[in-house]
């Protein structure tokens, strides 16, 4: 027995720790004043009744012990319309008079039950007893205030009325408690037999007219351990693998050591073989940390990565990070790792006996990050000063940085030239020079390292230069041309970029070949590149000196370099001679004429144009063709066929055209015949192939039949050979290493008349028109009409 004695009630009652099975019971005491006091005592948040009879001096209370049971202290009665809400609990075990209970009976049948219970073996009638009561919901059984006559076995039966059945369940026994004994004073508690249910936190309650006092205390339970598994005798053969496992309950719970004939066994040590090393890598690579381990093999190894202090979950789909090995190996993958990638990896490995860890550090070193702060000041028409700080180095010293521009005019940014020429990782200032005059910039510095070229920086806030007198003269200088008392200036007009201010023109200076007073003539539009002088005094093409300028609001610029051009022509005093025209076919006539002996007084000659058209239109033209330098023939098709055709020629020069020929005519031929050659026949021995066909005859007004074409090639070439005759057969000398293909067609002044349709030759050494083998010589036709077959003509198949 053990005893906690407290010498007032502000004391509580302190830990009381029992070995089982050695004590058998238990006292709690607490001293107390002299006068009565109502104590309740609890158990797990429980109230522990104290027994009324065995306290005669503090009346009205009782005391009950049980675990995992629901206590009702002071419950007279059950209100009908709350039972089924009480909470359930396991019944069986001892407990103390004058204990509420409830008693537990469930059926997993979801129809209409009723339940009843009976208590040593006779009915159990509740109706008119208000301290206990059954409820039809839930079929529990709720005692309340339980008396010794409540002892016994209680068996519960379920009934369904439909079926007119009835189940009973196992008889369930309550048992009166009576080793648990308080003193007379209510200030000890004595629990004999103390079981490990019994552990748990127990509250002393201490009342008077005054008010209510509170004790706490823990009562805990000790006990050696107890085996529940054993090893037992084991044979096996070398190489089969031993599983033991041995298994036993305590308190606290207990710990293993194995032994091998009397002598602690040791598993074999973890040890890192291959640890994390330190890196040093580039940006974008993809690298391995290793670790690796030798183990007992009969021990599960974990392995856990863990970056800058963070665990790594690589269930979670991580970017960059794989775990990769096997059983002893768990090295880490980096894949594209990036400069964030920087900074201390360690590997954890655990096992069920022992945690052990290795870590390595890893340096990313990439291209510089972009410059800050870029600053321009000092602005003039050409240069200007230029700042900035240095951005990150990315764990690679800045060995140079370039500066960079963008205008309107450019595409994209463009590096520009600096002093000092070389800007080195130490310089953060520059003077940009070579820009042009009134044109607005942006700037930005970009850095580098032994790893590659970095990120720009932000560009600068948009500055002009100042404007400057034109530097640049315009180029191409050309013309000539144009009407008489004129003269035609062109040149290639300056890039807005190169005209270096507002009010930007051109300045046009020319004077006659051998004159020594210069003509100036001022052309302010910025976008024109021809001026036209004109003078009535201006001899047709006299040559002339050129030059031309520019200037803009802050002055003139450079002139270009001399040119020579010639001012403008008359038109062509003279009509060619000699012209005539003749008919080729329907559809084609030519024209000729004379060459124009030409000089400066009958206007310079550049090519002539030929002027033709029909009776029909000789208001309106037909058609104009232009032929260049000393051509006196040309050939005009798509015409009309068998009609009159006019034709005349004119020069023409620069200034524009002279005066025509006198007009000639032609009639076109007749319209080639429109009918194709019918009823081929053809017959092929070895090589050679004779061909036969109908005389085409022709409509009135077509062109008569002059000849014939054959047109035939191979079957896989495109190149076409063409024997003319004037029969109606020919023979061909044929090397049939393929099928051919064969056409005719008629021949006539209006042209080349409609084709027949293809015929197809095959490649056999004997056949004809019929497909079939030619044993005999015999004649085959490709239509019903039967001719006479004659060969007239040998030509070879080249």
């Amino acid at each position: 027995m053990a005893l906690i004695n407290t010498e007032n009630m502000i004391d509580s009652p302190s830990a009381v720790i029992l070995e089982l099975p050695k004590i058998k019971s238990v006292t709690v005491l607490i001293v107390s004043p002299s006068i009565c006091h109502e104590h309740l005592w609890w158990e797990r948040g429980l109230i522990l009744n104290v027994i009324s009879s065995l306290l005669p001096s503090c009346r009205g209370f009782s005391f009950a012990l049980g675990h995992g049971l629901s206590f009702f202290g002071g419950i007279q009665h059950f209100p009908v319309d709350g039972c089924s809400r009480v909470s359930c609990i396991d019944f069986g075990r001892q407990l103390a008079v004058s204990t509420t209970i409830i008693t537990t009976c469930k059926s997993y049948l979801y129809v209409h039950l009723s339940y009843a219970w009976t208590f040593n073996d006779n009915p159990l009638y509740v109706q008119e007893d208000n301290r206990r009561f059954v409820s039809q919901e839930t079929g529990n059984l709720y005692i309340a205030k339980v008396e010794p006559s409540d002892v016994g076995n209680y068996t519960c039966f379920i009934t369904n009325k439909e079926a007119q059945k009835s189940v009973q369940g196992p008889p369930t026994p309550l048992v009166q408690r009576t080793d648990v004994k308080y003193s007379k004073s209510q200030a000890i508690l004595e629990i004999p037999n103390f079981q490990q249910e019994d552990e748990g936190f127990y509250e002393c309650i201490a009342s008077n007219l005054r008010g209510r006092n509170l004790a706490k205390g823990q009562l805990i339970f000790y006990a050696p351990p107890e085996w529940e598994q054993k090893i037992q005798d084991t044979y096996l053969s070398i190489y089969d693998s031993l599983f033991w496992e041995c298994k036993a309950s305590g308190k606290p719970d207990p710990w293993y050591t194995w032994l091998k004939n009397g002598e602690r066994l040791n598993p074999e040590r973890t040890v890192i073989t291959v640890p994390p090393s330190k890196m040093d890598v580039t940006v974008g690579e993809s690298i391995v940390l290793p670790c690796q381990v030798s183990h007992d093999p009969s021990i599960e190894v974990a392995f856990v990565w863990s970056f800058n202090g963070d665990v790594i979950d690589f269930k979670k789909g991580v970017a960059h990070f794989e775990r990769i090995g096997g059983e002893s190996v768990g090295d880490l993958m980096i894949r594209n790792i990036q400069l964030n990638h920087s900074g201390k990896y360690l590997c954890t490995v655990k096992t069920t006996l022992e945690s052990l860890s290795a870590d390595g550090d890893i340096v990313v070193r990439g291209p510089p990050g972009p410059p800050e702060d870029v600053r321009v000041k000092h602005i003039s028409s050409a240069t200007c000063q230029l700042s900035w700080r240095a951005g990150s180095d990315n764990n690679s010293p800045i060995q140079i940085f370039s500066v960079q521009a963008r205008t309107p005019f450019s595409v994209g940014w463009q590096a520009v030239s600096t002093v000092p020429e070389i800007l080195n990782g130490k310089t953060f200032n520059a003077t940009v020079v070579g820009l042009n005059p009134w044109v607005e910039y942006e700037f930005r510095v970009v850095a580098g390292n032994s790893i590659g070229i970095g990120e720009p920086s932000k560009p600068s806030e948009l500055l002009r230069t100042k404007a400057s007198v034109p530097a640049m003269a315009p180029t191409n200088i050309n013309g000539g041309g144009g009407s008489r008392s004129e003269l035609i200036i062109t040149w290639e007009s300056i890039p807005e970029e190169l005209q270096n201010g507002e009010d930007f023109g051109y300045i046009v200076m020319l004077r006659p070949v051998g004159s020594t007073t210069w003509t100036r003539e001022r052309v302010p539009s910025v976008e024109t590149s021809r001026f036209i002088y004109r003078n009535e005094n201006i001899i047709p093409l006299s040559p002339f000196e050129v030059k031309v300028g520019v200037y803009n609001k802050e002055g003139e610029g450079p002139l270009s370099t001399a040119s020579i051009i010639y001012s403008g022509e008359d038109e062509p005093q003279l009509a060619p001679r000699g012209t005539s025209v003749q008919s080729f076919s329907a559809s084609e006539m030519e024209v000729s004429w004379n060459a124009i002996a030409w000089n400066r007084n009958t206007g310079r000659v550049l090519g002539y144009e030929v002027l033709y058209w029909t009776d029909d239109s000789k208001e309106s033209m037909i058609g104009k063709i232009r032929v260049s330098g000393n051509v006196t023939t040309k050939n005009i098709t798509g015409l009309k066929a068998n009609t009159v055709y006019y034709a005349s020629v004119r020069a023409y020069n620069t200034a524009g055209t002279g005066p025509s020929s006198p007009p000639v005519n032609v009639t076109t031929k007749k319209s080639p015949p429109s009918q194709p050659p019918a009823n081929i026949a053809w017959k092929l021995t070895n090589s050679k192939l004779c061909l036969n066909w109908e005389h085409v005859k022709t409509m009135e007004n077509e062109s008569e039949v002059l000849g014939y074409k054959i047109l035939y090639r191979q079957n896989r070439q495109s190149k076409t050979h063409i024997l003319e005759t004037n029969n109606t057969s020919a023979e061909l000398l044929v090397p049939f290493e393929e099928d051919y293909l064969i056409e005719i067609r008629t021949v006539s002044d209006g042209g080349d008349g409609s084709s027949s349709e293809e015929i197809r030759i095959p490649k056999m050494s004997s056949l004809s028109s019929r497909g079939i083998s030619v044993l005999e010589p015999s004649i085959h036709f490709l239509s019903v009409v039967i001719t006479i077959f004659c060969c007239f003509a040998i030509q070879p198949l080249i």
